[in-house]
């Protein structure tokens, strides 16, 4: 059995690693600035999961998933997503509040009860961001959805998921009235600063291209 920061490793290495298709390695700088760690700490904990032949990772090299780590990774990234629809569908949680408390319960150790909540759930096959659940088998669909700023001036969209989860950025999505399933029509763009003039909902408004970055769309 891992401990909770050895689960939490190999799920921020299967993020880093799934959200470009062709991308399978990480650095160890890398690896620790997405955890807020120290280098020096990512490295220790790197060594302890190649041990336990979960990674492939030599030192000052790139750091990938064995076959074995990457399953790992995966059943934990299922339990976080049903715990996070879950908690939105049921307890009524916001989608803001759901990350941090599945993060604590990713970590119980019951594939039963993880089959019995994917059950009482119906199946779900994303999550309230829009991130896709893996099933029972482990499989993942992996979409790679484009983003809000590389849409063209003049055309609709619609938002299918966002890349930052955080609670103040998903807070501010909600303070613009944007779901889920929402369609954006985009107006203009700055040439300056790559701002965006977008119509939501019959409301315009305008939004940086850091955000226009952090919103998936179709």
């Amino acid at each position: 059995m891992l401990s909770f920061t050895e689960e939490n490793y190999l799920k921020a290495l299967l993020h880093l690693t799934m959200e470009f298709e062709d991308k399978v390695e990480a650095g160890t700088n890398e690896l620790a600035f997405y955890l807020g760690v120290k280098p020096a700490t990512a490295t220790d904990m790197l060594k302890k999961l190649k041990e336990k032949k979960l990674i492939q990772y030599e030192k000052y090299g790139k750091i990938s998933l064995s076959e074995t780590g990457r399953k790992k990774a995966i059943e934990i990234l299922r339990k976080h997503r049903l715990w996070e629809t879950f908690l939105y569908e049921k307890l009524e949680f916001t989608w803001d509040e759901v990350h941090e408390v599945a993060e604590q319960l990713e970590h119980i150790h019951s594939p039963k009860l993880v089959d019995k909540l994917d059950k009482f759930l119906g199946y779900p096959e994303v999550d309230p961001h829009g991130d896709s659940i893996p099933n029972a088998k482990g499989e993942l669909k992996q979409s790679f959805k484009k983003t809000l700023s590389e849409v063209e001036t003049g055309t609709s969209c619609k938002m299918v998921a966002v890349k930052d989860n955080t609670a103040a950025f998903l807070q501010y999505v909600s303070k613009l009235n944007l779901r889920i399933d929402t369609t954006i029509q985009v107006l203009s763009r700055q040439d300056y600063d790559g701002s965006m003039e977008l119509l939501i909902s019959g409301s315009k408004i305008m939004v940086s291209q850091k955000f226009a970055e952090n919103i998936l769309i179709v």
